[in-house]
């Protein structure tokens, strides 16, 4: 009778510690969070620009770049802003020292060590630099359909900074109203409580 005891207040004493080892069940993971479809290639750009028209937006950056690096945290993971931009825009991620040709509309740009910038961010800008703007990151570019006006936004920018030139461009604004006009009286849907731009983009 008192191995029986002894066995029962062993077992007693083993089971916590045996159920205590067992894994514990796997914690739910969330869904992942909806990002930008960034575009990478000018090639693949142009391919999709072929099949369906679109505005486009190009953020212009350098690996070196440490606002380009805080605009990619805090303003292009906005739900808002991204939905937006994949709704309305092809967006290209362009590393504007990228060192390989690139191939665009019938033409190859190359890098330009005297710049340290490849051709083709240098021809993106060139309306803007030979009005005396500068190459600084982050840059980002609005095109029409079919690459036409590119429109250069230099430094970083607030998540209703980019709002207030998203929809300017995305919704057709700049045919019926001045960017002055329009950035004056444009609320911010997606993030309340942050100043509207204070410059206009290149041309306007």
């Amino acid at each position: 009778m008192k191995r029986v005891l002894l066995f029962a207040l062993a077992m007693m004493a083993i089971s916590p510690a045996m159920m205590a080892k067992k894994d514990p069940p796997a914690p739910k993971t969330a869904a992942p969070a909806e990002e930008i479809h960034w575009i990478t290639s000018v090639e693949e750009l142009q391919v999709k620009m072929q099949q369906a028209p679109k505005k486009v937006l190009v953020d212009m950056y350098t690996n070196w770049c440490g606002w380009c690096k805080k605009m990619d945290a805090d303003t292009y993971t906005n739900p808002a802003l991204v939905k937006y931009v994949n709704n309305n825009y092809y967006a290209l991620k362009l590393d504007a020292e990228r060192r390989d040709t690139i191939h665009y509309q019938g033409r190859d740009f190359f890098f330009a060590p005297e710049y340290k910038t490849n051709g083709f961010a240098l021809e993106l800008m060139k309306d803007f630099l030979a009005k005396g703007g500068q190459m600084s990151y982050p840059q980002t570019v609005f095109m029409l359909e079919n690459f036409q006006s590119p429109t250069p936004v230099p430094g970083y920018r607030t998540v209703a900074e980019m709002e207030t030139f998203l929809t300017y461009f995305g919704d057709n604004m700049f045919r019926r109203k001045s960017w002055d006009e329009y950035s004056r009286t444009y609320i911010s849907k997606w993030s309340k409580g942050q100043p509207a731009p204070t410059a206009p983009p290149a041309g306007h």
